[in-house]
């Protein structure tokens, strides 16, 4: 039965991705995948969290291949079902179908979206790519894009949590009061072999592992996805002027040139935050009382 199982595909569905069309689309995208000779199973999700259920007794049965059929919330619950599930000496595999919606992550290596994953597939190309985890007060996350605390995890919180249904309004609204509210705070840490915690004010901080976040910001443009390392990108305590002046350049990459801007690629990441914070973890918003960050190298094979 696992023998069998380890050369097919299960592709994870989140039906209510890019406003419930994720559904319609994916019957032609599967056909083609099978008339190119992929096997390919298909399981929907129910709730949220349920495609890391999904995910976790799908390993358990013996699958190895996954694809993710949604945006990048459904890629990070993939991730979690799997790690630490999965071990060294049998690396999971994940592509990616974001069938009306975007991701961040395949982003990376190619702006065409659908088009890009559906030839990915077909073709069989494959790289390694590393995971980070997050050991937090109350238990361990994994991700492969992006973990962002301040400023952009502000704004991600609150449009989750009182304009999710607004669309792009809920979260140019959402903007627009945290820019109001312009909190810039310090989240002491230490990285790698730092002699002293750093207790700077700053209005973000992200720990990368690719480029992308939010479709198009590109946050950390140096950041690879299989070096074994963190892209920490740090922007100090810019104001709002400097902030709106500067906005563009969160969408070229540019910003990290900013004379408040720093750039680090590093191994981990101890916090010594005094409780829980608002956190962005691959475009999921959770509150959490984080403790380490470290890398997983080449703990994942994607299909891009």
């Amino acid at each position: 039965m696992e023998l069998r199982l380890t050369s097919r595909y299960l592709a994870i569905v989140n039906p209510a991705a890019g406003g419930g069309k994720t559904r319609s689309l994916l019957g032609p995208a599967l056909e083609k995948l099978k008339a190119s000779g992929i096997e390919v199973d298909v399981r929907e999700t129910s709730a949220s969290g349920h495609a890391n259920e999904i995910a976790r007794d799908a390993w358990r049965e013996g699958y190895r291949k996954f694809i993710s059929v949604g945006g990048d919330g459904t890629s990070y619950e993939i991730v979690n079902g799997l790690f630490p599930l999965s071990d060294r000496s049998e690396k999971p595999t994940l592509a990616f179908l974001p069938l009306g919606t975007g991701n961040s992550f395949l982003r990376d290596f190619s702006d065409r979206g659908v088009e890009y994953a559906m030839e990915s597939l077909i073709a069989g190309r494959s790289r390694y790519c590393d995971v980070l985890r997050l050991t937090h007060k109350d238990g361990v996350l994994h991700y492969i894009n992006i973990l962002s605390i301040g400023f952009s995890a502000d704004v991600a919180t609150l449009r989750a949590r009182r304009f999710s249904h607004w669309g792009e309004l809920g979260y140019q609204i959402a903007i627009f009061l945290t820019l109001a509210r312009f909190r810039r705070r310090a989240f002491p840490l230490k990285a790698d072999a730092d002699h002293q915690i750093d207790n700077r004010r700053c209005l973000f901080l992200t720990f990368n592992n690719s480029k992308f976040t939010g479709g198009t910001m590109m946050i950390a443009p140096t950041a690879e996805t299989n070096d074994g390392l963190i892209e920490f990108v740090r922007w100090g305590p810019i104001g709002r002027v400097g902030l709106i002046r500067n906005l563009p350049g969160l969408y070229d990459g540019t910003h990290i040139q900013h004379p408040l801007a720093e750039v680090r690629k590093v191994h981990r990441v101890d916090f010594q935050l005094d409780g829980p914070v608002d956190v962005m973890i691959d475009g999921e918003v959770v509150t959490l009382h984080c403790q380490t960050l470290d890398v997983l190298p080449c703990a994942l094979t994607v299909v891009v």
